[in-house]
């Protein structure tokens, strides 16, 4: 099982220090919010390229944004190794397409009210899908127990394609149990991480 956590949990004001923190973990989770497609802002490619600086952790990017295949490029430029969009937002196809070009990871992403079925047409052209265990927009909430059932579709459906699942809200040591059963790869978790004085000891439970 691979840990991916979520900055968006961390001390911005000590941003470099937060991350040292979790260099035990397989990549660094980057929420990107507009404000627009969720109901917060968070950061921007200046951030991304600020921390790139110092790391060279693998940058897990998730686009939370409206029309994201704008800003692809700055993304790309300020040092993300993967970029998810949502399968909720604009010109999905022409935006993963855009994000392959770029030879950087896909990645895809669902909301807890969307449908598997639905970004079926797209698995084959994505190195990642991201289940959204809770409503995409702030750290800490409670996991939504529906999410289990999707993983198990995405996992069945995984000897068709060539994706990871991954899986972001209300994660702790008992919901990634019932992720990692369901077929998971990768988890995702910000709170739980980062609310522990021993953050490696959180991202070695995780696995």
């Amino acid at each position: 099982m691979k840990v991916s956590p979520s900055i968006l949990s961390a001390d911005f004001a000590i941003l470099k220090e937060e991350i040292e923190t979790i260099k035990s973990s397989d990549m660094v989770h980057i929420d990107v919010m507009d404000g627009m497609f969720v109901p917060n802002i968070t950061i921007g490619p200046c951030v991304i390229k600020s921390i790139r600086a110092y790391t060279d952790m693998f940058f897990d990017v998730h686009l939370m944004i409206e029309n994201p295949i704008r800003y692809i490029d700055d993304f790309v430029k300020a040092g993300s190794d993967l970029i998810t969009i949502h399968y909720e937002t604009e010109n999905v196809k022409e935006c993963l397409e855009y994000i392959r070009n770029k030879n950087v990871k896909v990645g895809l992403s669902i909301k807890p009210k969307t449908a598997v079925k639905e970004i079926i047409p797209y698995l084959g052209m994505v190195d990642l899908v991201l289940v959204m265990s809770v409503e995409p927009g702030f750290g800490g909430q409670s996991f939504m127990y529906d999410a289990v059932n999707k993983i198990k579709e995405l996992s069945d459906l995984k000897n068709k394609y060539h994706y990871e699942i991954e899986v972001d809200g209300g994660i702790n040591a008992q919901t990634a149990a019932l992720c990692k059963e369901a077929g998971a790869d990768i988890l995702v978790a910000g709170s739980y991480i980062f609310k522990l004085d021993d953050r490696k000891k959180g991202i070695d439970s995780l696995r």
